[in-house]
């Protein structure tokens, strides 16, 4: 199982997370979002991979992020369409970038949904649904995913901390195919500024 940490923010504390080996790091272009970033990304080992986060952004934007940054992956946290999907990807002129669409689950939350965004997307990122875009710092109900019958793998977010450990290590027994979990509130100081200790800590107790 892989770890991404995201919404990263600040210079030093990019580089004090980068030495824990994360194997994403997530970067949030999101003029809205109190991790919004517009910074300098430091060099990285190569072994991490660097997610980019938007919502309902331009594909001109998105192509001068992945440019600019050299992005590694993309995050759909907004309204994006297959077509929309589609076309990023053509313009991407064979730029092998991973597609990450997010989807903000609650009780009543249709996995249906996800159905049509199967062939365009590489994973499905599940995170709770709230009056805002991502950041809530609440855990959805977590038993809502025995109704997703999709082999697509996903990554799971949503206000996950160190108090999840014995639940994560139980989910991750059944035949649901999580790929990673994407951790960032609850395990910072303030907004976009991690707290390295209690990150060592989850990564250690989990194995990842």
């Amino acid at each position: 199982m892989k770890l991404k940490i995201c919404g990263m923010k600040y210079l030093e504390n990019i580089q004090s997370v980068a030495e824990l080996q994360p194997d994403y790091l997530g970067f949030i272009f999101y003029e809205k979002s109190k991790r919004n970033f517009d910074g300098i990304i430091p060099e990285l080992p190569t072994s991490i991979k660097k997610a980019g986060v938007f919502v309902n952004a331009s594909i001109a934007v998105v192509l001068n992020k992945i440019k600019t940054y050299k992005l590694h992956a993309v995050q759909l946290h907004g309204d994006e369409t297959v077509a929309y999907i589609q076309e990023l990807k053509q313009s991407l002129k064979g730029v092998q970038i991973e597609i990450i669409k997010v989807f903000s689950v609650d009780d009543a939350f249709d996995f249906e949904r996800t159905k049509e965004f199967e062939k365009v997307c590489d994973y499905f990122l599940f995170d709770t649904k709230g009056k805002e875009r991502g950041g809530t710092g609440i855990t959805f109900n977590w038993s809502v995913l025995k109704k997703y019958n999709s082999t697509k793998p996903f990554f799971l977010s949503g206000g996950i901390g160190l108090e999840h450990v014995a639940a994560i290590k139980k989910l991750v027994k059944t035949d649901l195919p999580i790929y990673a979990l994407d951790v960032s509130s609850k395990f910072e100081l303030e907004p976009g500024l991690k707290n390295l200790e209690q990150l060592k800590e989850f990564k250690k107790s989990l194995h990842v």
